[in-house]
């Protein structure tokens, strides 16, 4: 009999390509996935019809992780879940805890009640902050250092998903992407290749930076094996390309496959971005949230982190790096009207 895998988070960037793996079947070096049942419990005022139209037998469920009453029953019959649903960029500081800490727990708690076999948690680079230095590659083993609320709100959401697991209750996994790219990405990324296209995008600092990124694909991979190889319960994965890239390496990259013919980055004082971390702590003490003052404060720091231990335990292969990725992402831009 097919086995049956629930979703969060669809139809987000990472939950829609992942729950069309599922339903259509993928194949990848690592590991092939034959087509098999998904059900995705989709917020209910969120647009859905993007997964109507995938293929495969895929059901959607109307479900609001914020209430405990919402979820129940929602996960009857699955084999495991994916839990990718999750705030990053809120209204308001409390949006965070109510959809990341409550929405997980809720999730937990219902994954547990209906005996499903394994939880993958979608985590983030948030809890364990920023690089020490720009040469220092995060590993998993490191003391957590979460990167201001959103950190926070997906740490505390860990320890819960890590709880379930000593307590006996659920095979668990946890993923931590970072910066996601590839298709069926969100406006904010579209406008990242407008302001290259431009041909003056704004550097902060000298621009050699590290930032580790995750394309969706890669992710969607690492989940695949997440839910599939045994030895992984109860660990912790980084999971994104083979390796980080430079912020000016980025840059260049997409300028490339954009055809800009003169590129001349606006360099800024790192100084800046370290001035916006300090707004960005002072506002979201008021409960309040400024996301483009939130973004510039990070965007001089280094997000670099090694994917050894998922290579290592799950056979992880990433199979997309940046140059093609942005190809990608950027044909898909073209082809739905983003550039």
């Amino acid at each position: 009999m097919s086995k049956t895998i629930a979703i969060t988070g669809a139809p987000g960037w990472l939950g829609t390509t992942l729950a069309q793996a599922l339903a259509e079947g993928a194949q990848f070096r690592s590991i092939t996935q034959e087509p098999t049942r998904v059900r995705c419990l989709v917020e209910p005022s969120v647009n859905d019809g993007t997964l109507r139209q995938l293929g495969g037998d895929v059901e959607l469920v109307p479900v609001d992780l914020r209430k405990p009453q919402s979820v129940e029953g929602a996960l009857d019959g699955c084999d495991a879940v994916v839990h990718a649903a999750g705030v990053i960029h809120p209204k308001r500081i409390r949006d965070l805890y109510s959809v990341n800490v409550q929405g997980t727990k809720n999730i937990i708690q219902e994954a547990i009640r209906a005996k499903v076999g394994r939880l993958v948690f979608i985590s983030s680079n948030s809890p364990a902050g920023i690089s020490r230095t720009h040469s220092h590659w995060m590993r998993e083993e490191e003391s957590p250092r979460p990167y201001f609320n959103y950190g926070e709100s997906k740490l505390q959401a860990e320890q819960m998903v890590e709880g379930a697991f000593r307590s006996g209750d659920l095979e668990t996994v946890i993923l931590r992407p970072c910066w996601f790219y590839g298709p069926n990405q969100p406006e904010r990324q579209s406008r990242f290749f407008r302001m290259i296209q431009a041909g003056n995008p704004m550097v902060f600092g000298d621009g050699r930076n590290l930032r580790s990124m995750s394309y969706v694909s890669n992710t969607v991979q690492g989940t695949l094996l997440a839910l599939a190889v045994e030895k992984a319960a109860g660990r912790t994965y980084w999971m994104t390309d083979k390796r980080p890239y430079s912020f000016i390496e980025i840059l260049e990259t997409v300028a490339e496959i954009l055809e800009v013919k003169d590129l001349r980055p606006r360099y800024i004082p790192s100084l800046v971005s370290t001035a916006c971390q300090v707004a960005d702590a002072l506002i979201q003490k008021t409960g309040l949230y400024q996301k483009e003052i939130h973004v510039v404060g990070e965007l001089a720091s280094s997000i670099a982190v090694s994917v050894d231990r998922a290579v290592d335990e799950l056979g992880y292969d990433p199979e997309i790096e940046l140059e093609e990725g942005m190809r990608r992402s950027i044909e898909w831009c073209r082809a739905n009207g983003q550039l």
